[in-house]
């Protein structure tokens, strides 16, 4: 046997970000409707998403992109925190800073991009921060474009994108690059580098 060399120190692993599995999103979802007494055609009236959606949702069976989720979340007045915050984690008011410790925001697994969820414990927020890894590789059709209400700001950390607009415009970003734009206009996010690009990116619902 061999002694450890004086000073070296044995790397800790990297901990993985805690994940929000589609069963749990849907039963929160689907708890949250039944809590107003709501069909899945009420809310599908009043979000604009499909009831083959939201009840594949619910049942754990599909992942929801970025516009279908907020506009769940406003259909259901439902603080975007309290449908991604972790296990047993009750969101309370912004009355002081609030830290998200490396690796230690809430994963969900979107359509096109994984999203880690910032600051999660602070209800009512006006802005969500998010890193994000973007899994998409291609446009495959309009459904791929995404719009919200509000303002959306993309920091690349690594790899390279090109965010394409439903006017048809691309932006090609590395890392270090960055974009502000008015969310209210079609959007999707695509890995053009050879890894799959990572970025913080913060949205902004009310625009303020």
């Amino acid at each position: 046997m061999h002694p450890h060399p004086i000073g070296k120190q044995t790397a800790k692993p990297k901990t993985a970000p805690p994940t929000l599995d589609r069963t749990t999103f849907g039963h929160r979802l689907r708890t949250a409707r039944k809590r107003l007494g709501w069909t899945l055609t009420d809310l599908a009236e009043r979000s604009g998403v499909s009831i083959t959606t939201i009840s594949r949702a619910e049942r754990g069976q599909l992942a929801l992109g970025y516009e279908s989720f907020t506009a769940l979340g406003r259909a259901l007045a439902m603080d975007m925190n309290a449908m991604f915050a972790g296990p047993g984690v009750k969101p309370t008011q912004l009355d002081g800073p609030v830290v998200t410790r490396a690796s230690k925001g809430v994963v969900y697994r979107g359509l096109a991009v994984d999203y880690e969820f910032l600051g999660t414990t602070a209800a009512g927020k006006r802005m969500s921060p998010i890193v994000g890894t973007v899994h998409a590789r291609r446009i495959d059709g309009p459904e791929d474009f995404v719009k919200h209400s509000g303002e959306e700001f993309a920091y690349v950390l690594s790899g390279e994108i090109e965010v394409h607009f439903s006017n048809g415009e691309v932006v090609r970003l590395a890392r270090g690059d960055s974009l502000y734009f008015d969310s209210r206009l079609g959007h999707a996010y695509v890995s053009v580098s050879r890894q799959l690009a990572r970025i913080v990116a913060v949205t902004s619902e009310d625009g303020t």
